[in-house]
């Protein structure tokens, strides 16, 4: 082919935005008869998968007059597969491939590992690397990224591990890969300490990195690995990115320290987005800012960004933690008549709000109001609200429509035992509790995490695996005389099994919540906020005795449940005793 021709080839190719474009192309390509060289051929394919103007079933009717595919012609094709919707077709396309007469090479794994990656295909990834290894391309820096990526996200994050550690030469892809596979994967411990040896190592991490990493910060509520972490960002200037800025907003904000999270949120030198003012809104939300949020939504349209489903729901949330029930219905009554019409998790908001404040009959009369089917975390929530102010006749059928959707959750049990139980109901506790035995579901054990010094220690209730744990329970013993001395009586109606007394008391004092804060005590300085982070709702019990400490000791106490933030001070909650 002469370099003229060439010239013109690759100026049509640019010029190619839209199918029209390609067939015109096609045509002359068949009429010049160059459809048959190979360079060319495979740019059309590429054009007709990968480009703007993608079409698949048109690159696959190209591809059926190809007399003699090459490797490139059939990789082409892939490539378009493993990113379309449907990426699992891109497995089925490699072994066909690997069936033909061409040999596959580097990129048509890597290629099909993208697709099993979109997929969360793990046995056919398995199959893959083991062809990898076979036809020797696991020196190929690029193709392993994508197969520990694979790992990570079809969560065999052993697997993955496995694979990084045995690279023989890494890149930046690589450890992002590794770092964003740990924290998307439940392992946010292993990732900050991967995000450390990285920088160890002399690599630079860049803002893909820092993602993975203050995500893992985020879950943990780890602040002082955030604070680095974000020391870095501002240091490399990676903080022009907005999407790297919301990230901060979210990490300060999961941490407890919502003014952090506003500052950053104020002092932004990139454009805000929409899901940066989505994000801070939400900031105010868990940390139970319910005027706040508010306020910041009005700002929001002030400032030109029209707010969306999710900031809508962000602000019923913010109504939902703050108690602000009036404010909450009349927002919702409000989007009904916008342009955003309110969805399921907008009903669920409001449902949740008006159970929590006792109108549990209104919260009924709204889930039979819905224009659609309501779903399971509609009645879940009633079942919750109905529990908490001891509804039986609304909880029993709450329960029963829960059944009816099939749903096998071990909350829902709880709840409904926990109503019986409450009314020492003890044959109604036993049935539902032979009825979670022979459906096999339990009951989600809880925990809680606190940062010192950089570590993140973890406890389960009654925990004795902590290598201070004596010291832990020397101090609660301290904790438990001097609140008792306080005034405090142990709400043991809130232990609902049917045990003795003294019995429900040692299993109150042992919730993983007041094992993390008495370890906080005694190893951390007079006057150091201690941060807790719990993964169920925190207890009525330990909300009580953690606003005790905080004033007999002197000390903030951060508590992030699993739905809102609560800081103690003095005293008092910032919930207000309404979460």
């Amino acid at each position: 082919m002469t370099s003229q021709f060439q010239f013109q080839l690759d100026s049509l190719f640019q010029r190619c935005h839209s199918l029209i474009h390609i067939k015109q192309l096609q045509a002359h390509l068949i009429t010049t008869g160059k459809f048959h060289f190979h360079p060319s051929r495979t740019k059309l394919l590429e054009l007709c998968a990968i480009s703007p103007a993608a079409d698949l079933s048109f690159a696959a009717q190209i591809f059926r007059r190809i007399q003699n595919p090459s490797t490139n012609d059939w990789n082409a094709v892939l490539r378009g597969l493993a990113m379309s919707p449907q990426p699992t077709q891109a497995i089925s396309w490699y072994r066909s491939v690997s069936r033909s007469p061409q040999k596959v090479d580097a990129l048509t794994c890597s290629f099909a590992l993208k697709g099993c990656a979109r997929a969360l295909t793990f046995s056919e990834a398995t199959q893959i690397h083991s062809q990898v290894l076979r036809f020797g391309f696991d020196a190929d820096t690029l193709l392993v990224t994508t197969l520990l990526d694979v790992y990570a996200k079809t969560g065999d994050l052993d697997a993955a591990q496995k694979v990084f550690d045995e690279m023989p030469k890494r890149d930046i892809a690589s450890w992002n890969a590794m770092i964003s596979g740990l924290a998307q994967g439940s392992r946010p411990n292993e990732a900050i300490a991967l995000f450390k040896r990285m920088k160890e190592e002399g690599w630079r991490p860049n803002d893909v990195t820092v993602l993975g990493a203050l995500s893992a910060c985020s879950q943990l509520g780890a602040l002082k690995q955030g604070e680095i972490v974000h020391g870095y960002i501002v240091d490399e200037k990676l903080d022009m990115n907005v999407i790297v800025c919301n990230a901060v907003i979210d990490m300060y904000s999961k941490c407890g320290f919502v003014d952090k999270a506003y500052s950053v949120f104020q002092n932004m030198s990139c454009t805000k987005s929409l899901i940066t003012w989505n994000t801070m809104i939400m900031a105010f939300a868990m940390n139970g800012d319910g005027y706040k949020a508010l306020d910041l939504l009005d700002q929001m349209a002030l400032d030109g960004v029209h707010p969306d489903a999710v900031s809508y729901l962000a602000a019923l949330c913010a109504c939902n933690h703050a108690g602000l029930v009036e404010e909450g219905v009349r927002l919702f009554d409000l989007m009904k008549g916008s342009v955003v019409k309110p969805n399921m998790k907008h009903y669920g908001s409001v449902v949740d709000l008006l159970g929590r404040a006792g109108r549990i009959k209104e919260a009924y009369d709204t889930i039979n109001s819905m224009p659609m089917l309501p779903d399971v975390v509609l009645w879940q929530s009633l079942l919750g609200a109905s529990k908490t102010y001891g509804n039986v006749e609304m909880a029993e059928m709450a329960s029963r429509k829960l059944v009816e959707m099939g749903s096998n959750s071990c909350g829902d049990f709880v709840l409904l035992s926990n109503v019986y139980a409450a009314r020492q109901r003890w044959h109604d506790v036993k049935r539902v509790r032979e009825a979670m035995i022979t459906k096999d579901v339990r009951k989600v054990p809880g925990f809680s995490y606190t940062e010192i010094d950089c570590k993140i220690h973890k406890f389960i209730n009654g925990d004795q695996s902590h290598p201070n744990w004596k010291e832990i329970y020397a101090k609660m013993d301290e904790i438990k005389f001097r609140i008792k001395a306080y005034g405090y009586t142990a709400k043991t109606d809130l232990v609902l099994h049917d045990i003795g007394e003294e019995d429900k008391d040692n299993a109150l004092n042992y919730h993983s919540e007041k094992l993390a804060v008495a370890y906080g005590l005694i190893s951390t300085v007079n006057g150091t906020p201690i941060q807790v982070i719990k993964n169920l709702r925190i207890c009525g019990d330990c909300h009580t005795v953690i606003k005790i400490i905080s004033n007999i000791y002197n000390r903030e106490i951060i508590v992030r449940d699993r739905a809102r933030f609560h800081r103690f001070k003095g005293g008092v909650c910032s919930c207000r005793d309404y979460w």
